[in-house]
C-alpha cells in the first residue's frame, strides 16, 4: 500500500523521501527519510510497528510537523503516542484507508481521519493526493476507531458471502448468475462484488490484504467495545473464527482464503449418513371404526 501512495505524493509535486525495511525507499534510514520532513507518514502493520518508528524520527522532526499514521491502529495507542509527540510540538493525525491496493495505485482511496480540524487542513493538500474522499470523522483516534468498525463489517461480510457461496454450490447453483442476481439486489457487499469473482471463482486468492491484518483489525474493533462494556456476540463470533482461520492457515495467506477454512468448516464428514428427507410422509396405520365389525 505504501509504495504506491508514495508515487501519488510525488506525482503531486511534493518531494518524498522514503525508508522501508524492504529497501525499496530512497533513504537508508527511518531518521534519513524524516530529516527536515514538515509531514511524516507512516504505513506500517500495526500501532507497535508505527510507535517504534515515530519516536525514532522524533528527534529529527521540528516543531509544527505533523505526523500522520495512515496504519490500521488501535485509537487507544494513538492517544497515547500523542502524548510523546506533545512536548516537541509536533502534531498527530490518524487518517486509516479503505480500497485496497488498486484504489491506492490510483489515487482513490478512501482516508477516515481523527484530530484537530486546523491539523488536517494543513496537511489536506498531501491526503488529496493518496485519497479522492476524506472524512473528518471527529478527534485524535476517531479515524482508526472507524477503519476498525468498517473493516469489521467487511470481515463479517466475507464470512457471509463466502458461506452463501458454498451453500449455493452444494445446492447446485451456478456461481455466476446467482452473483448477478444478489449484485442487482439488497444483499450484495464487496465481497459478492469482487472478492469472490475476482480471488475465489479465479482462484487468486491474491487481494493483497493478508488475513492475520484483518484478524487484527476486527480484534480492534473487539477490544473497543469490551472497553465500553458492549455485548457485541455476533463481533465476538467473528472474531473467534478469524483468529482460528488465522492458526489453521499459512501465516502470509491472503484474508480471501479465509474461504478455504469455511470450506473445510462446512463440509460433512466423510461416511456420515444423509439425513432422511423430512419431505416423506409417515405411513398411516389404518384404523377401523368404532362399533363396526
Amino acid at each position: 500500500m505504501g509504495a504506491p501512495m508514495a508515487a501519488n505524493v510525488e506525482r503531486a509535486g511534493f518531494p518524498v523521501q522514503s525508508f522501508d525495511l524492504n529497501g525499496k525507499g530512497n533513504r537508508r534510514s527511518v531518521r534519513e527519510a524524516a530529516k527536515g520532513a514538515d509531514v511524516l507518514i507512516t504505513m506500517l502493520p500495526d500501532g507497535d510497528a508505527v510507535r517504534e518508528v515515530v519516536l525514532e524520527a522524533l528527534p529529527c522532526l521540528r516543531a509544527g510537523s505533523v505526523v500522520i499514521d495512515m496504519s490500521s491502529s488501535d485509537p487507544t495507542a494513538t492517544r497515547a503516542l500523542q502524548a510523546a509527540l506533545t512536548p516537541k510540538k509536533v502534531f498527530l493525525l490518524d487518517a486509516p484507508v479503505s480500497g485496497a491496493i488498486a484504489k491506492a495505485r490510483d489515487g482513490t482511496l478512501a482516508l477516515m481521519v481523527g484530530g484537530a480540524a486546523e491539523v488536517l487542513e494543513s496537511v489536506r493538500p498531501v491526503l488529496k493526493a493518496m485519497g479522492s474522499d476524506v472524512f473528518h470523522c471527529g478527534p485524535l483516534g476517531a479515524g482508526h476507531a472507524v477503519k476498525a468498525l468498517n473493516n469489521y463489517l467487511g470481515a463479517a461480510g466475507t464470512l457471509a458471502g463466502f458461506e452463501a457461496l458454498l451453500v449455493a454450490r452444494a445446492f447446485g447453483l451456478d456461481p455466476k448468475p446467482m452473483l448477478e442476481a444478489i449484485n442487482a439486489s439488497t444483499g450484495k457487499n464487496s465481497t459478492t462484488e469482487r472478492k469472490i469473482p475476482q480471488q475465489v471463482l479465479t482462484g487468486a486468492f491474491a487481494s493483497g490484504f493478508k488475513l492475520a491484518l484483518m484478524a487484527k483489525d476486527v480484534a480492534i474493533a473487539a477490544g473497543l467495545a469490551r472497553d465500553l462494556k458492549l455485548k457485541t456476540p455476533y463481533l465476538k463470533e467473528t472474531l473467534r473464527l478469524w483468529r482460528d482461520a488465522r492458526r489453521k492457515l499459512p501465516a502470509q495467506a491472503d484474508h480471501t482464503e479465509i474461504y478455504r477454512y469455511l470450506e473445510r468448516l462446512t463440509s460433512p464428514s466423510r461416511g456420515a449418513r444423509a439425513p432422511r428427507s423430512s419431505s416423506r410422509r409417515p405411513r398411516r396405520r389404518s384404523r377401523r371404526a368404532p362399533g363396526r365389525s
